[in-house]
């Protein structure tokens, strides 16, 4: 009785001190004041840590808990990030019928709104919001993005609050989902099924998708959705569920040769029913780019894609190590060069590890996918920090933590940004990658010696 005593009240006041650190971080810190952003993270990780040790066995409660802190940012703009700007700039075309890849928000801006024979409700703001080199290019979001982009324009087509409401309350609907779903398929995989909340208490989950709006979460639910079906063994769901997760993001398409194995051991015709999956998956993706089709479009989203690799750069890793060499033996950046090559590695990295690995469990299976989004992280010229929602989740399934560390430490990027700019210190990011990568090291050490233990 007095342990249960103690615990209530230590949780509450945990509970008590998290609402005040987020109210903060969500009310009064500027990005740019790198000290107070860390602080409040670090702080937040460690009463999460000890509020989820404190009340492993109570699902309910670290549920609430969890839908209370995402509510506590549901009518504030964001503020590490203007990419939601771009969101409802697209989501306002798309409600009037316009195709957001045909043209970008700096053309509008530059001609008269009659020339277009549209008109976009608070345009100059939501352009200045975004930024110039945002508005200078052409979406890049695929169409299931665009379609809660797009819900967002109906509910609100005037607001730039309201809009920012309406993608908030999708995005906490898709952690819901992730957390109910990610519960059911740790316990077909006689795994404890609060481990998800490493994922739906984790403070960097609640700040980077519901804070600051990105659809890494939205996602992850399909990804998950599939891989809980395909764990039952219907392929057919399991392949339409993928395909609307590439066509949120497009990264779950990089993985899908790491299903092989899975496929091959699991399922009688395994070879005709992995054609049969890859096709779903491909015919669903293309069936929702079918409302965009032509070939300006085509041109348009592919420039857009191929920048990310040739032309952008942010807290890189091992891409940086490469462009250090470069400058030692040319004297310039060969970004351009590089950028061509990073993504014919990854993708040798993946088919290797399609065929190397046996993934007969759908465990072992989630594990490779795990490998395969680090790798890709790894080796991208850019990493913003919401990426590290993908492979956080994926970890929660796995022996792996590497990817919680990782979850903090990608924080530290955000030192880049100053009242002057955006100028990383190279030594911040080695710290991040350093500590990511060794505690990766020690896992895998630790694992050779004893059985994991969840």
């Amino acid at each position: 009785m007095l342990i249960t005593l103690i615990k209530n009240r230590t949780t509450i006041l945990l509970v008590l001190t998290s609402l005040l650190f987020y109210l903060v971080f969500a009310y009064d810190l500027d990005r740019s004041d790198f000290i107070k952003l860390i602080s409040l993270i670090g702080t937040l990780f460690f009463i999460a840590y000890k509020i989820i040790q404190i009340n492993k066995d109570c699902f309910w409660l670290l549920t609430g808990i969890g839908i209370t802190f995402r509510l506590l940012f549901i009518a504030i703009l964001p503020n590490l990030s203007q990419d939601f700007y771009r969101f409802i700039w697209d989501g306002r075309l798309i409600s009037q019928g316009i195709s957001p890849y045909l043209f970008t928000p700096e053309s509008y801006i530059e001609a008269a709104s009659n020339s277009y024979g549209i008109i976009i409700n608070q345009a100059q703001e939501l352009y200045n919001g975004m930024g110039s080199l945002n508005g200078s290019h052409f979406s890049n979001y695929p169409p299931i993005n665009q379609l809660c982009f797009s819900i967002a324009s109906v509910f609100t087509e005037k607001s730039i609050l309201g809009s920012v409401v309406v993608l908030r309350v999708i995005i906490i609907l898709a952690d819901l989902g992730i957390l109910f779903i990610g519960k059911k398929l740790l316990l077909k995989l006689h795994l404890n099924p609060n481990q998800i909340f490493w994922y739906f208490l984790n403070p960097f989950i609640i700040i980077e998708l519901t804070g600051n709006l990105h659809f890494e979460g939205v996602m992850l639910f399909f990804l998950i959705a599939s891989l809980y079906l395909l764990n039952q063994k219907k392929w057919l769901g399991a392949a339409f569920l993928l395909g609307i997760s590439v066509s949120v993001k497009l990264i779950p398409f990089l993985l899908l040769p790491l299903y092989y194995k899975w496929f091959i051991n699991n399922l009688n015709k395994g070879y005709l029913k992995l054609a049969g999956f890859y096709f779903i998956v491909l015919g669903t993706v293309t069936l929702t780019f079918i409302p965009f089709l032509s070939s300006q479009f085509i041109n348009n989203f592919s420039e857009t894609i191929f920048l990310w690799f040739q032309n952008f750069e942010f807290n890189a890793s091992i891409y940086y190590i490469i462009r250090w060499l470069g400058f030692k033996i040319v004297g310039w950046n060969m970004i351009a060069i590089i950028g061509k090559i990073l993504p014919l590695f990854i993708i040798l990295f993946i088919l290797f590890f399609s065929l190397y690995k046996k993934n007969k469990s759908t465990q072992q299976l989630i594990t490779s996918l795990l490998y395969g989004i680090s790798i890709y992280f790894l080796l991208s010229t850019t990493v913003h920090p919401w990426y590290i929602a993908s492979p956080l989740l994926l970890s929660v399934f796995t022996r792996y933590k590497f990817s919680i560390i990782w979850s903090l430490a990608v924080m530290l990027s955000y030192l880049a940004y100053s009242t002057e700019g955006v100028s990383e210190n190279l030594w911040i990011v080695a710290l991040e990658y350093f500590a990511v990568l060794g505690f990766f090291i020690w896992e895998v050490l630790q694992f050779r010696k004893r059985p994991v233990i969840f």
